[in-house]
């Protein structure tokens, strides 16, 4: 599962699908764009969760640090721009499945979480992205509660 997210974003998943190209660019950037979102949430933008986010990207997606810089720096042009998290989120909904999402939604909780604080402005975030991309919320938590654990 987690292989298939990886290759149907990094580009190596062949499907019959128009655009295959641009649609994986577009969901590695949704990503990172909605990790980038949560680093903001708060107004602090903990030293932290940047490095938690380049990780999680660098790891998930087997990018280069230099790519994984680019990626991040086109998710920030992204938020800075972005009117609502629905264009972001959308992609992602119609492209992942159920499991798919729910490790997106673990990485979104990693850099929630990785200051040891969980701010209400990020857990309102991460519900909402969760809810736009309907996972349940028995799943939400259950995904919270695993993260939070691993950081432990």
């Amino acid at each position: 599962m987690l292989k298939r997210l990886r290759e149907m974003i990094t580009g190596n998943f062949v499907k019959s699908v128009e655009g295959t190209e641009e649609r994986e660019h577009a969901l590695r950037l949704a990503t990172a764009t909605l990790l980038v979102e949560v680093v903001r949430a708060d107004q602090e933008e903990a030293v932290v969760e940047e490095e938690v986010v380049l990780k999680q990207l660098g790891n998930f997606f087997d990018l280069s640090k230099e790519e994984t810089s680019l990626l991040v720096q086109a998710a920030e042009q992204e938020a800075d721009y972005a009117v609502s998290l629905q264009s972001f989120t959308r992609e992602l909904h119609e492209n992942l499945t159920i499991k798919e999402k729910h490790v997106v939604i673990e990485m979104l909780w990693r850099v929630a979480l990785a200051d040891s604080q969980l701010d209400k402005y990020e857990d309102y975030l991460v519900r909402k992205v969760a809810d736009l991309l309907y996972v349940p919320h028995q799943d939400l938590i259950r995904i919270r509660n695993r993260v939070s654990d691993d950081l432990a």
